[in-house]
């Protein structure tokens, strides 16, 4: 055998035997398995790991964004002449801090305790000015809150608490700096309260007692018996399940706090994430493939019916309370777990919702670019490499006590004084009729009477006159008896009287 078929032949050998061992280790995913297997164990939260210690102070720096609707038409929105609108003032920057704090493990190191308070730095130059300056005229949500508290009351007792309200000088729309909204102020309204029920907090401010805080106490699995299970929530506040939302499935804690996921994720699975602010769980979808600084991620946004009213997402259903009491497409009621305002969340200018709430007031320019949350994760190791969560507030309008009816009861009761003296200056001059055309009626009947007395004064005399008198002696029985009386006679007019007419 020639050197040239020896070699043909170990080539041949090589090749097959290369072949067959690469197609054995593919379907049996050997390598793919040991390095995973390999990444499992790497990334949980176990004790002095560094996943541990990136997850203690995560590395990335965050920021928070906020921005406000300066409503330019307030009087006009009131009168009900015109819509709300609006014009968008932000961004205002804040470098925010979320270290994890009172880490403790529990359960052999399957699960681990936690608290992590939030701080936030104001960033000037990442800023459109400055918070302590800039001022806004948004809705005053302590006055709605005070009057959703009062729902259940008579219209007059709501109308006469709106009337105290304005005369402390507390109005529907209030006009405060940035800061103030943010981070709080002290509420004349508010403050009067809390005279009276001093367990009232006089503050109030979107964030106010929120800056060094935290949102509750979490358990979270280490991953340590299930890679699946790592960072998923075991338990918030003591409780592994809600009790304000009207279904159990709606009330169920699922996913994580978003800040990790499980190692090699599918474009086909759906991530759950608790978010606290919000008192429930979303879940996102997978969205398209992307790049972060080079490095490959699969990018997750939350899909648009997980705000969809139950006869999209039947799901949902239990997200209205009370049961069947639904808003629209695209928000979400959250004043249940939260006490006071009606307070509804949705996307940034209702993006995701129904087309009334866009077009219910002019400034709304919806669009995925801007107000579009998601999260941009890598694959392999199941950590966020960009994030942006994306939310509005918003206050429901109430509809037991329309904002006209207030308007006009403000205004009778702000001019009452006036209305009072010109009642008053409406009755004295009809009083002064009155009494006039009584006088003159007297004066009429007193002119009718002498007239009528000298009438009949003037006819006896006449009478007197002219009517014939007995020739008989006066004192004569037979003439008193037998003679009829007559007017002359009974008017006791004597003949001399008579004679002298």
């Amino acid at each position: 055998m020639t050197r040239r078929s020896c070699a043909i032949y170990a080539t041949g050998i090589v090749c097959a035997h290369l072949l067959i061992l690469g197609i054995a280790l593919l379907v049996a995913q050997v390598f793919q398995t040991m390095i995973q297997e390999r990444i499992k164990k790497e990334i949980t939260l176990a004790e002095n790991s560094r996943v541990l210690d990136g997850w203690i102070n995560p590395p990335p720096p965050v920021y928070m964004q906020y921005f406000f609707f300066n409503v330019t038409n307030p009087d006009e929105f009131l009168a009900g002449k015109e819509k709300p609108k609006v014009t968008q003032i932000g961004p205002y920057t804040y470098r925010e801090y979320r270290p994890r704090e009172n880490v403790t493990f529990l359960e052999n190191g399957t699960k681990i305790f936690a608290t992590n308070p939030k701080s936030f730095v104001f960033l000037r130059d990442m800023s459109v000015g400055d918070p302590e300056v800039d001022r806004l005229t948004t809705v005053n949500i302590p006055f709605i809150a005070v009057m959703n508290e009062l729902n259940s009351y008579s219209f007059f007792l709501r109308s006469f608490v709106s009337l105290w309200m304005r005369s402390l000088g507390v109005e529907v729309f209030m006009n405060r700096t940035v800061h103030e909204v943010l981070w709080g102020f002290k509420d004349p309204l508010l403050s009067k309260i809390h005279t009276m029920s001093p367990e009232v907090d006089e503050h109030f401010g979107l964030m106010y007692n929120k800056n060094g805080t935290h949102e509750g106490e979490f358990v979270f699995h280490t991953g340590e018996k299930n890679y699946m299970d790592y960072g998923k929530i075991d338990t918030w506040n003591g409780i592994s399940q809600m009790n304000w939302w009207s279904s159990n499935q709606s009330n169920m804690i699922n996913g994580t706090d978003g800040s990790v996921f499980h190692t090699f994720l599918s474009r086909k699975e759906l991530l759950y994430i608790f978010a606290a602010d919000l008192c429930r769980s979303i879940h996102l979808g997978y969205v398209a493939d992307t790049e972060v600084k080079g490095i490959p991620a699969f990018r997750f946004a939350p899909p648009s019916d997980v705000l969809a009213p139950p006869d999209e997402n039947p799901s949902n259903a239990g997200f209205c309370v009370p049961a069947g009491d639904c808003l629209g497409k695209g928000v979400l009621k959250v004043s249940v777990c939260r006490q006071g305002a009606p307070i509804v969340v949705s996307f940034p200018h209702f993006y995701q919702a129904d087309e009334r709430y866009i077009s219910a007031i002019d400034g709304m320019n919806p669009n995925a670019e801007e107000h579009e949350t998601y999260l941009d994760i890598n694959p392999t190791t199941g950590v966020p490499i960009r994030a942006c969560k994306r939310a509005q507030l918003n206050l429901m309008r109430l509809p037991f006590f329309p904002f006209q009816t207030l308007l006009l009861i403000v205004t009778v009761v702000s001019n009452f004084p006036v209305i009072i003296v010109g009642l008053g200056v409406i009755l004295l001059v009809v009083l002064i009729f009155l009494v006039c055309r009584n006088r003159q009626r007297k004066n009429e009947v007193k002119r009718i009477d002498f007239t009528e007395a000298f009438h009949s004064f003037a006819t006896a005399k006449d009478e007197t006159a002219y009517t014939q008198v007995s020739n008989q002696a006066e004192d004569s029985p037979e003439n008193r008896n037998n003679q009829p009386l007559r007017n002359g006679s009974y008017i006791a007019m004597s003949p001399v009287e008579v004679q002298k007419c």
